[in-house]
């Protein structure tokens, strides 16, 4: 049989079965966006050839990377608001109030962030933000696969509201805003051969009515797509909906009908152990962004009670202004050592099962893993190539241990990342991305930012109460 695309010789992980699925010598075969075949290199030579056939010895071939929650809009505004407390109040706001008005530089950090994601290994992002619509068609640019949603919430355009007060809600801006959903879906839904798929995505239950998330759920049921959704992300959120509801979070969305397999919970930064094993137990998903609430929060959230009842978890790297970087790999190795420390235990997340969460765990999380997230005949063509001659993937060892996969989690930076195939089209060759003009990418967001930097500058220096403030006068920023 003919193939388009051949990969022999490689340290092949395919993410079948319980484990990583590793072959030593092995190969994988594609036709248009389709994996035909998996195996030893030696029994695929004897069955197919293609129009290309890549030599990768020395290298590993892996599924593509799932970054299961990302912000990709937020990017122009990466590392402004760091080691601090509320860091949303003191420290975002002014930034994301004035980015927000701007969709030609949110359209450019959006590009600046996938185009990062790419080159660190990553083929699918659930990206969720807005405008998604025209967000959207930067993943169509370049060739990314994208589970995307609208960001919906209740929230005046203008929040002035202080730390622990209780924020107005805005039903006309909801309104505008699930429409953005209900268009994104309708228009972009299954295209570009099935690349991109959209979901809902209320922001947050602290940050609609309860009428409105109702209606989002009937919508989710009439449309049968996931709710992505910040779940329980911080004190901040506890205290709005106990004044607002008399309950805490995922009490309420048990109550209106919320916790199901639709459900895409993201953070659970303060949700307890038993409020974690619960919405676990009735089907829902966990997104879990170490990095991100590493920095943010100071907290590792409850993934390892999350595990006690499921494996529907998997890992995102939320936004650029609060992880600093969009980097699966940073991702994986992140969750392994804080929840060793946490745990105080040096084998609980051990690398292959962390390896999972970013790959097949993931796709179940986000329910494409009938598509995606292991390398199976019939399955969509995404994966990825990594050098390990580099110095810190080097030296390989097979036996009595294999080093790879340890060395993937703990040691990879995501630079050793060489190819990347999506959709069973080569999407990055030789560490280059070949469907945009890098350079250009990154000189049109530096200017962006910096039109966005200036515009924020006296709503910044008007938040008195901001640590930033402080840290800039004594010469830490």
């Amino acid at each position: 049989m003919h193939l388009d695309l051949l990969f022999v010789h490689a340290y092949l992980i395919t993410m079948q079965g319980e484990g990583v699925g590793f072959i030593e010598d092995g190969a994988v075969g594609i036709l248009a966006n389709k994996i035909i075949c998996v195996g030893r290199t030696e029994d695929i030579l004897k069955e197919y050839e293609a129009d290309r056939c890549i030599d990768a010895s020395g290298k590993v071939v892996m599924p593509g990377l799932i970054d299961a929650h990302i912000h990709t809009g937020d990017c122009l505004i990466r590392g402004v608001s760091q080691d601090i407390n509320n860091w949303m109040q003191h420290g975002i706001w002014p930034y994301s109030n004035v980015l927000r008005k701007d969709t030609d530089a949110v359209l450019k950090g959006s590009m600046l962030n996938i185009l990062e994601g790419i080159k660190a290994g990553t083929t699918t992002f659930c990206d969720f933000d807005s405008p998604m619509t025209e967000i959207i068609q930067n993943h169509v640019k370049i060739g990314s696969r994208v589970k995307a949603a609208e960001m919906i919430n209740d929230m005046p355009k203008v929040n002035k509201s202080k730390v622990g007060e209780l924020y107005p809600l805005d039903e006309e801006e909801g309104k505008k805003k699930l429409q953005r959903n209900i268009d994104l879906i309708e228009k972009w839904h299954g295209k570009e051969n099935g690349r991109i798929t959209c979901m809902f995505g209320p922001q947050g239950a602290d940050m609609c009515t309860k009428e409105h998330l109702l209606e989002i759920k009937s919508l989710a049921e009439k449309y049968d797509t996931s709710i992505h959704m910040h779940v329980a992300q911080g004190d901040r959120e506890i205290n709005q909906m106990v004044q607002r509801y008399g309950k805490r979070t995922i009490p309420f969305l048990d109550e209106i009908g919320y916790l199901n397999d639709r459900l895409i919970a993201v953070h659970l930064t303060e949700a307890t152990e038993e409020e974690t094993e619960y919405l676990a137990s009735k089907g829902a998903g966990m997104v879990l962004c170490s990095g991100s609430i590493g920095i943010i929060d100071g907290i590792v959230p409850p993934a390892a009670a999350f595990l006690r009842k499921s494996n529907r978890l998997a890992l995102g790297t939320d936004q650029a202004p609060g992880n600093n970087c969009n980097n699966m790999f940073n991702e994986m190795k992140f969750t392994a050592i804080l929840n060793k420390c946490k745990a105080k235990d040096p084998s609980v997340f051990p690398a292959w099962k962390v390896l999972r969460m970013a790959t097949i765990e993931a796709a179940r999380t986000i329910r494409l893993d009938h598509e995606i997230g292991s390398l199976e005949e019939g399955k969509k063509a995404d994966l990825i190539m990594i050098d390990m001659s580099k110095p810190n993937l080097s030296p390989v060892i097979l036996k009595p241990i294999r080093n790879i996969i340890p060395n993937l989690v703990y040691s990879a930076k995501g630079n050793e990342v060489e190819m990347v195939v999506i959709d069973g089209k080569i999407i990055m060759e030789n560490y280059h991305v070949n469907t945009v003009d890098e350079k250009k990418v990154v000189s049109e967001a530096q200017e962006a930012a910096e039109r966005i930097a200036e515009k924020a500058k006296d709503l910044f220096r008007g938040m008195e109460n901001t640590p930033l403030m402080q840290m800039m006068h004594r010469g830490e920023l």
